[in-house]
């Protein structure tokens, strides 16, 4: 078969002040606006009509390729379909795989659900989906899903440590899984095949608030009649999450007020490194505060019958159980409270881990690393902060800075 056109011919081919064709063969020409725009047509006949299928623009689908186009359609026309509807129906379904992708689906069941909810609730659900799940799988059809796809998403969340937050997000993906299948629009849900293959929280250990405990939480230890020095040493534990062994042995010559950080040297902490904590607005404040109790003392939080060591390590956890948190949480549980949300917040894992002060596996690097992430460390203990101060009187929600990358 002769081909009258050339990749030249199609290229140089100029517009006139009206639509004109150019012919290649077998039903396929070249279509030139007068605006300069150049469409690839068919024309072919399906049960005795003549017909016209769209191939696509120039440059994007070049000479070659329209040809591929044409030659694809004539093997349906062989085989007794009508390619023309053959793409319509295509579309049809891409359609309606959109409108059953998992993001689709899931943001329906929790508007259906939107009664049933606290505020709170329905924002912290959002909030997982949007951190966690979406980006991952909200594209794909939820039909399509299989339990390898839940379970390389839930990984990432268990390698940071963060196995609450996997937990939950493996829960809120089952049940949108649910309302898939209650509404026809899957017929299974791949996630309890899962149990057990990712690891799960340690129950018991460490007791600790979740997100919805704090409000109720931060107000009774406003309201707390016991001992000023012991409300303050929970406050600053709680805007800070070090060790309560960290704490209780703080000493004023470890507080940098210019700097606003407290240096905790290597030999008081778990891992033998030096290590900063960022002090925000309120830590300080607190801090001055408890000037006015131990100020002239070697430690910031002094044992009250012996001055000349520091607070015993029940003080603060009986103070929680006179607050009526007996096993609902400990003082090393904020660590845990902090962690969740910091995580669930969209902090860097990264960072969160450095100012937990854990383990770092690389000895060589341990040892210079105790200001690792500063910036971003600094721009989070404040966002903490103000976040805490916000649940404890809302007015309105405190915003994640920018991180420094």
């Amino acid at each position: 078969m002769p081909k009258s056109l050339s990749d030249a011919t199609v290229r140089n081919a100029k517009p006139k002040s009206k639509p004109y064709k150019i012919a290649d063969g077998e039903g396929l020409f070249l279509l030139v606006l007068a605006s300069g725009a150049k469409y690839w047509r068919l024309k072919y006949f399906f049960g005795g009509k003549e017909k016209l299928l769209a191939l696509g623009v120039y440059p994007e689908i070049s000479l070659t390729e329209a040809r591929e186009r044409r030659s694809q359609a004539r093997k349906m026309l062989a085989h007794g379909n009508d390619p023309g509807e053959l793409k319509k129906e295509s579309k049809r379904q891409e359609t309606i795989k959109a409108s059953n992708s998992f993001e689709a689906i899931a943001r329906e069941w929790l508007d259906k659900r939107n009664h049933h909810l606290s505020e709170s609730t329905r924002e912290v659900k959002l909030r997982r989906l949007e951190a966690y799940v979406l980006p991952k799988i909200g594209a794909k059809p939820i039909a399509d899903i299989s339990a390898a796809e839940v379970l390389e998403m839930l990984r990432i969340l268990e390698r940071r440590g963060t196995l609450d937050v996997a937990r939950r997000v493996m829960q809120i993906t089952g049940q949108v899984f649910m309302f898939a299948i209650a509404t026809g629009r899957a017929e299974r849900n791949p996630v309890p095949d899962l149990r057990g293959a990712i690891q799960t929280p340690t129950v018991g250990h460490y007791a600790y608030l979740k997100e919805n405990e704090l409000p109720e939480f931060l107000k009774k230890l406003e309201t707390y009649d016991g001992h000023p020095q012991t409300t303050l040493a929970l406050r600053v534990l709680l805007l800070t999450f070090v060790r309560t062994t960290e704490l209780r042995a703080a000493e004023w010559s470890e507080i940098n007020w210019d700097k606003a950080e407290w240096r905790i040297p290597s030999t008081r902490m778990k891992m033998k490194q030096t290590h900063i904590v960022p002090l925000s607005r309120q830590a300080l404040a607190a801090l001055r505060e408890l000037q006015t109790f131990s100020g002239n003392r070697q430690y910031v939080f002094p044992n009250n019958h012996n001055p000349s060591t520091f607070m015993s390590e029940n003080t603060m956890l009986y103070a929680l159980y006179r607050m009526g948190y007996h096993s609902r949480t400990t003082g090393h549980g904020f660590r845990s409270t902090a962690s969740t949300i910091l995580n669930e917040h969209g902090f860097r894992p990264d960072v969160i881990e450095r100012q937990l002060a854990h383990s770092e596996r690389n000895n060589v690097r341990a040892a210079y690393n105790h200001a690792e992430y500063l910036p971003e460390r600094r721009q989070m203990m404040q966002w903490w902060a103000d976040y805490l101060e916000q649940t404890a009187s809302p007015k309105k929600p405190a915003k994640k800075p920018r991180s420094r990358k």
